[in-house]
């Protein structure tokens, strides 16, 4: 009967979310963004809603988190967990949604967002455990959001904004330092804490085998193309620089 009981109690909560984020999408679409281009307007309203998400995400996983004592890679899901995934399953439901329609070409993106909804489904969905090892990933890949949606923001006007061209070069430095620390260094370690305690077979009891190899799989991808998009960023960041100085030495 637990299934069906956290079914029916979860739906209102992840429908009632979805709606938040479309209507926080709509404001950003047609009232905070109507005077930029028309292909900056959807990317700017992706950033906003997950202005909404991000951050707020990281503090009630961590909140839920440190209020379950008896937290490890395969412990059972409390509800206040069950709510944080239910929030996030939300987000990228209406951020998916937002690159179907505007974007449906951008298949690197939509096969993130459908295999981080296949994680967060299944741990949320299926096997009721294990919330613990996908909530701190969450946090690791949320803690950066809000740099990087600023980031991003700044970037789509740098050309005409001399503002935004401040703060994008301002923030770029720190900013990839900050994804290139948590991306390549606690992510990778973690994942591989996670994957030690589940091979160990400690969890095959109420998390199948498949299934945390599915998670696994999919986490090192997602980590495998943040370093590989960050280390170009790196390397356009000292372009950029190298040909500054050369025109100061001119």
């Amino acid at each position: 009967m637990e299934a069906p009981i956290l079914l029916s109690s979860s739906i209102p909560n992840l429908f009632s979310f979805f709606i938040f984020f479309l209507i926080i999408y709509l404001i950003a679409y047609f009232i905070i963004f109507p005077s930029w281009k028309p292909k900056l307007r959807p990317e700017a309203s992706s950033c906003v809603i997950s202005f909404f998400h991000g951050t707020p995400a990281v503090f009630l996983a961590v909140t839920s988190l440190l209020a379950d004592p008896d937290r490890n890679f395969h412990s059972t899901n409390t509800p206040f967990q069950n709510m944080v995934l239910d929030y996030s399953i939300a987000y990228f439901l209406m951020d998916l949604t937002h690159y179907l329609i505007f974007y449906p070409s951008d298949v690197l993106f939509i096969g993130h967002h459908l295999a981080t909804l296949f994680v967060f489904v299944t741990c949320r969905y299926m096997v009721y455990h294990g919330a613990y090892a996908i909530l701190v990933l969450l946090i690791l890949a949320e803690v950066t959001s809000f740099v990087q949606n600023t980031w991003t923001l700044a970037n789509a006007r740098k050309s005409d904004v001399e503002f935004a061209a401040k703060v994008y070069s301002v923030l770029s430095p720190p900013f990839y330092v900050l994804y290139s620390s948590v991306r390549g260094i606690a992510g990778p370690y973690f994942v591989y804490r996670m994957l030690s305690y589940y091979l160990s077979g400690a969890a095959d009891s109420v998390i199948p085998r498949w299934i945390w190899v599915s998670w696994v799989f999919v986490v090192v991808t997602a980590i495998s193309l943040s370093i590989l998009w960050v280390s170009n960023l790196w390397v356009e960041l000292y372009k950029e620089m190298s040909r500054k100085i050369e025109k100061k030495v001119r």
